[in-house]
């Protein structure tokens, strides 16, 4: 009589998995890259998502604000006549 374990051993030993995991390769290429062979973490890939979202938000806020913070004020020249003047910095 035929052992249905050892049937199911054969069709298993002749099974690969799909993509880069079941490919024959060495330790060196699995070192060096390890996000072919690791299973995807969603609830670590959503928290970067967000976490990399909400830097380029900040960012783009400091952008904005630093664009209106370009604050302009009244000069007044030596002939007396008054003029719109960007403010700047001794460091400029």
């Amino acid at each position: 009589m035929a052992d249905p374990e050892a049937g199911k051993q054969k069709a298993d030993k002749g099974y690969r998995s799909p993509g880069l995991r079941g490919a024959q390769t060495s330790t060196l290429f699995r070192a060096v890259n390890p996000e072919l062979f690791i299973k995807p973490n969603k609830p670590v890939m959503a928290f970067g998502l967000v976490a990399i979202t909400l830097c380029v938000g900040y960012l783009g806020y400091l952008h904005a604000i630093k664009e209106n913070d370009q604050q302009l004020y009244e000069a007044v020249d030596s002939e007396g006549q008054r003029y719109m003047r960007r403010k700047t910095s001794k460091w400029d």
